[in-house]
């Protein structure tokens, strides 16, 4: 699934740049590309971040990802 249309950024993009070391959204946009034109996409980051966050729970804590709907 595309998640950032401008940049054409997927979901699976998305989860690499999680598994590679990515704990923020702004980690994200960095290693990804996405989020950096319109912002249309962020939420989606968001709430990617937090379903991989919680899957890597016990290994790193998601700082973006809290307060977030889960």
């Amino acid at each position: 699934m595309i998640v950032c249309h401008c940049k054409v950024v997927s979901d699976r993009d998305v989860a690499a740049a999680i598994a590679d070391g990515a704990r923020t959204v702004r980690q994200i946009c960095g290693a990804s590309g996405a989020g950096r034109d319109c912002g249309g996409c962020v939420f989606s980051l968001k709430r990617l971040l937090c379903e991989h966050g919680a899957v890597l729970g016990a290994v790193s804590p998601v700082p973006e990802a809290e307060g977030a709907a889960c």
